[in-house]
Order: C-alpha cells, then sequence, then structure tokens
C-alpha cells in the first residue's frame, strides 16, 4: 500500500474541498458569468441586433407576465416585476452578481407584502425609485399608487416616501431619474392633456418641486406613460397609445430637448422595434448601448389562427411569447430618429 505524505494530503483535501465548494455553488447560481466577460452584466448572453430578442428566456423572461427592467450603474445589480394573473398585484424581483455568478430570482428585500412595480435606479446609483400601493405611515383610507425609493448604501428593505408635493392623492406611476435629481413620471391631474400624461418634479436643495405637466408636443388627448429620462434630459422615450402613427396598442416614441423646456415632435421608434401589441416600460442601460422594454406580443405560432390541436394549445399557453409580457432587448443608438 501506498503511503502518502501530510504534503500530499493537505492537497488532495484541498482540491477536494475545491471542488465540493463548486458544485455547491453551481447548484444555487443560476447563469455563470465570469470577470472579463463583455457581456456578464447582461449573463454572458449575446448582445442583440436592430431586431428586439427576449431578453434572458426562461430565467428573467418566462411563461408569466413579466415587465420593467433596471439594471444599477455598475452592472451588479437587477430588478424587474412579475405582474399575477389578476393583474391588480404584482412583486419586484432581484438578482445579484456576486463576482462569478448571478443569484436566481428572488423577491426584493423591500417589495411582496403590496402591489410593486416599475423599479428604477438614479443614475449614480445612490437609490431605486419604485411605484407602490402601500400605505405611508400613520395613514388612513384608500392606498393609491405612489413614488418610493431605497438606498442600497443603507439597506436594501427601508422604503422611503418623498411625500408632498411629488406624490398626490391621485396615482404616481412609473419614476426615471436624471443626473440632476429631476424625476419623471406617468400621472392623470387636473391639468392633465389626456387621459394620462408625463410630469416632472424639479429636485432642489434636497427635496421635490411641485410637479409639472410636460406638455405638448410630448403629452396629448391619448394616453402617454412610462417614460425614460437620459441621465443629461437630452431626450425621452415613452408609450403612447392612440396616435395616428400607433402601430398598435401602444408604442414606443422618442422626443430629444430643443432648448430649456421645449420638445421636438415625437417619432415612433418604427416597427423594427414596435409590434402590433403594448410596447412600454423602457429603460436604456447606463453605456446607452441597449434599450430594454417590455412587450406583450406573441409568438408568430400563436398569432396562426387556424385550428391547434389541444395539445399545441397548452404548449403556446404555456410558452414565453404567450402575450402575458416578456422583457425585450435591443441594439441603440439614441441618434437614429434625430
Amino acid at each position: 500500500m501506498m503511503i502518502l505524505n501530510q504534503k500530499w494530503c493537505w492537497l488532495i483535501a484541498a482540491i477536494t474541498l475545491f471542488l465540493m465548494i463548486s458544485c455547491d455553488s453551481s447548484q444555487q447560481k443560476s447563469v455563470p458569468s465570469h470577470k472579463g466577460d463583455t457581456d456578464w452584466k447582461y449573463f454572458g448572453l449575446a448582445s442583440p441586433g436592430s431586431v428586439p430578442q427576449v431578453f434572458s428566456p426562461d430565467i428573467i423572461s418566462t411563461s408569466r407576465n413579466e415587465r420593467d427592467f433596471a439594471v444599477s450603474p455598475s452592472g451588479n445589480v437587477i430588478f424587474y416585476s412579475i405582474v399575477l394573473p389578476s393583474d391588480d398585484q404584482s412583486v419586484i424581483v432581484y438578482l445579484g452578481f456576486d463576482g462569478f455568478f448571478w443569484s436566481e430570482p428572488e423577491t426584493a428585500a423591500f417589495s411582496g407584502g403590496y402591489s410593486d412595480l416599475e423599479p428604477a435606479f438614479s443614475p449614480d446609483g445612490k437609490r431605486l425609485f419604485f411605484a407602490s400601493n402601500r400605505p405611508v405611515r400613520g395613514s388612513t383610507g384608500k392606498k393609491n399608487y405612489d413614488i418610493w425609493y431605497v438606498e442600497p448604501e443603507k439597506g436594501w428593505g427601508n422604503a422611503i416616501n418623498p411625500g408632498e408635493p411629488l406624490n398626490s392623492g391621485e396615482d404616481e406611476y412609473f419614476p426615471s431619474v436624471a443626473s440632476n435629481g429631476n424625476l419623471y413620471f406617468t400621472a392623470k391631474y387636473d391639468d392633465s392633456f389626456g387621459l394620462e400624461d408625463i410630469y416632472f418634479s424639479r429636485y432642489s436643495s434636497g427635496s421635490y418641486t411641485q410637479p409639472e405637466n410636460l406638455g405638448e408636443p410630448i403629452n396629448s388627448l391619448f394616453y402617454e406613460f412610462n417614460a425614460f429620462i437620459a441621465p443629461d434630459e437630452s431626450y425621452i422615450i415613452f408609450s403612447s397609445w392612440g396616435r395616428e402613427d400607433d402601430f398598435g396598442k401602444g408604442d414606443l416614441y422618442i422626443s430629444y430637448k430643443n432648448g430649456m423646456n421645449n420638445w421636438t415632435k415625437p417619432k415612433n421608434l418604427g416597427n423594427e422595434i414596435n409590434s402590433d401589441a403594448l410596447d412600454y416600460c423602457p429603460f436604456v442601460s447606463p453605456d446607452g448601448k441597449y434599450l430594454f422594454f417590455s412587450s406583450k406580443r406573441e409568438s408568430a405560432d400563436l398569432k396562426n389562427k387556424a385550428n391547434k390541436k389541444l395539445s399545441n394549445i397548452l404548449q403556446l399557453a404555456d410558452g414565453i411569447q404567450n402575450g402575458l409580457g416578456n422583457i425585450y432587448w435591443v441594439a441603440f443608438d439614441k441618434n437614429n430618429w434625430r
């Protein structure tokens, strides 16, 4: 029998322990993605081209109803929303990158007790904003949707309501924040042009000012909602439903700032990006390379109205592009619509 000296025993034991830890990590984590990989921020997925692709199929985009997308400026934290079948309750989901692997999706520490959705980081990453119908401490009566935020450096669990005048007795949705702190959101107030409008509140001396209607040509007699503002406020991407060039049930539009408070006529992002279904919740990656958005578009097989066997119908109903909603991404150049 061969007798190993103590040095070799320690070496074998160390290798065995390393393999055990590696195997356990692979079972606990989802998609491996290593430092040095240029796509590690997006699970190592191949970059999309000019045609939108389902983002992270079977991990983030599934047969459930997913919407909204936010990635931290450093790229190591992702949030998105899952809407329950009743369509009146939603939860914000979290994934984190530890330097080697992305975690499995899990409910965010600040979410789960109420209906929360539409996460959005400030460009400096110091705050994560979201919309929620949770009650303000000490309040009574009907709960409406307000804009809230958490500060990662102080822990994800302590949600803060900025209060008035940013929030009101009406609903406020879909926050998006510029580098100077100005906050853009969706609401329907007495001075709204149409059915829903986009508003903004200036951030001054640590507090928000009275919200202002963004006005024409952004807002119209129709629906305008879910706006992403560029960090430098040079352009805005939003959804609108009802315009004459709308391809379906709501399209994505872009407008460029032309002077202090003037905006160019919004342009439809075109039928390569928009579909005949609802396209909404835009977000441009911190590096400006990709446009993420939510869409309720269906697969070509599901759109086929020919009679289908029950087995085919069930397979399509359980598929990713079943019309409930997914997150898509596409290559983006902010100057393409000037």
